[in-house]
Formats: C-alpha cells, structure tokens, sequence
C-alpha cells in the first residue's frame, strides 16, 4: 500500500462534515506567455496533488493507485460514519473519468458501494470559468436530480476529487437531503484550491 503523507482541510459547507487530504497547488508562479499570448505558470504541488494533475490531464490510470491507497488509509478510521459513496457527476467528457476511478477504487477497497445516484438535467459545464459566486449558484440551480430510493436513510459519504468553491458540492447535498432523504451527508475531496475561485 502506497501511502503519502497529506495535509487534511477542513472543508465547509452545508455537509455535516467535510475534509480534503491536501491543497492542489502551494504556488504558481508567472514566467511568461507562450506563443499564442495565454500566461504560463510554474506550479508547485504536493504530491498528491501532483498525482490527480498526471490522472485528470494526462490520463496516467497508474497516478489513481497511491491516491487511492491513501484516501482509503483516510478513510478507514472513518469507516463508521458513510456506509455508501456517492461520486459528483463528472463536469466534463473523458476517456477516463478520475472522479468515478478513484470513487471505485475507494469503494472497493473499503467494501463500500459506490451508487451512481446523481444525474444531470443539461450539460454542465465548467464552473470554474465563472468567477461569480451569485452566477455560479444559478449555474447549478435545478442542474442535478436524484434517484431517492438509493439514498433514503443512508449516511453518504459525497466524493469529488477537486474542492473549489464548494457550490457544486452544496447543491448536490442540497438534493441528497431532501428529496433523497439521506440520513447524513459529508464530504471528501482529493485536493483543495488554494482560493475558492
């Protein structure tokens, strides 16, 4: 078991109790723009960190094994508290989706079923192109429904692998809650920006 020493965060929001393992960047720094005028930046991650970059933009499948190892290593003395996971829906089309490989890595390590609960009512979108906290609350408004049969009476443990500025997040709650009538929702992430942009 491949085990990286993380940083946990607290993350807030209208979850009972949420935590990311480790920031997603401790700087970036500006050197300059490329050929086509867009600013590049110097980024210095934690490892962690630096693992989910190599699985989410360069679809490196063997980054999710070490993450995976150590949210599970996380988790586990948590185990008490979720008995299902629930992934937020991917905001974008991959060939390989790291939200649901880690969320069923996570979920078969610790014998937890992953439920694919959530779905989306329109495309969604990259959120973190708006800036706006009021914009972006009316971006997700009525986006997501939930299959209530799967998530009534269940403590869910809701699983992204980014956190930043938690709207997504809230409004899948949001949902979970009532109409899902989860018993309890938390939160856990992979990674934190740094800012809530």
């Amino acid at each position: 078991m491949a085990v990286i020493k993380t940083h946990p965060i607290k993350i807030e929001g209208r979850w009972k109790s949420g935590v990311a393992l480790d920031l997603h960047t401790t700087s970036s720094t500006p050197i300059g723009e490329n050929e086509f005028g867009h600013m590049q930046f110097e980024t210095a991650r934690p490892e962690i960190a630096e693992l989910l970059y190599r699985l989410k933009n360069r679809a490196e499948r063997a980054a999710a094994i070490s993450i995976i190892d150590t949210a599970v290593a996380f988790l586990s003395r948590h185990r008490d508290k979720f008995d299902v996971i629930v992934p937020v829906p991917p905001s974008q089309q991959r060939a390989l989706q790291p939200v649901i490989v880690l969320a069923e890595g996570i979920g078969d390590a610790l014998k937890v079923p992953v439920l694919s609960c959530i779905a989306t009512t329109r495309p969604t979108g990259q959120l973190k192109n708006i800036t706006d906290a009021d914009e972006r609350r009316e971006h997700v408004k009525g986006l997501y429904q939930v299959d209530a049969v799967q998530t009534r009476g269940r403590k869910v443990l809701l699983f992204d692998d980014l956190f930043r500025s938690g709207t997504t997040m809230n409004a899948i709650t949001d949902i979970l809650i009532n109409p899902g009538q989860a018993a309890v929702v938390r939160a856990f992430t992979i990674t934190k920006t740094r800012s809530n942009q």
